[in-house]
């Protein structure tokens, strides 16, 4: 990167859900990490080896303020989280796009397998006039960054 570049900023991004574009307020959990062991050596009591096992990360955590309409992710949620494991989940891929200031993707994490485990919604307060938030957590079996 030159030194006249800018340092993307974290505002700027896109969700993709079955090719529908999805407006979020916040996206957490973009992280992974390898797990680690440790094992006594036989007969070296100073230390102990540290091996790597397998690799682990969190939940894909999505919020927005609530959608009034019907939405496609919505529908996802309910019929995953509703069906009691009664009927096969239905993952999808989501992409995450980090974009520049003039809509240019500059980093993409694609989530594989995805589906949902949580949907909440913020409280509903009668003396505070804020945005109701709408929150959906999601599980997947592995992400790619390109």
């Amino acid at each position: 990167m030159d030194s006249n570049a800018a340092y993307p900023v974290g505002f700027y991004f896109s969700l993709s859900f079955e090719g529908d574009d999805a407006a979020f307020k916040e996206v957490s959990g973009i992280s992974k990490e390898l797990g680690m062991e440790e094992v006594a050596g036989g007969g070296e009591n100073r230390f102990k080896y540290r091996l790597p096992t397998v690799s682990s990360s969190k939940n894909l955590v999505l919020k927005r303020a609530i959608v009034p309409t019907g939405s496609n992710l919505i529908t996802w949620c309910s019929n995953t989280i509703d069906s009691g494991l009664s009927i096969a989940i239905k993952t999808q891929d989501v992409s995450v796009d980090l974009l520049d200031n003039e809509g240019v993707v500059l980093k993409k994490w694609t989530f594989y397998n995805a589906y949902p485990v949580s949907y909440a919604v913020s409280d509903l307060k009668s003396q505070e006039s804020e945005i109701l938030i709408e929150t959906i957590e999601l599980a997947y079996n592995y992400f790619n960054i390109k």
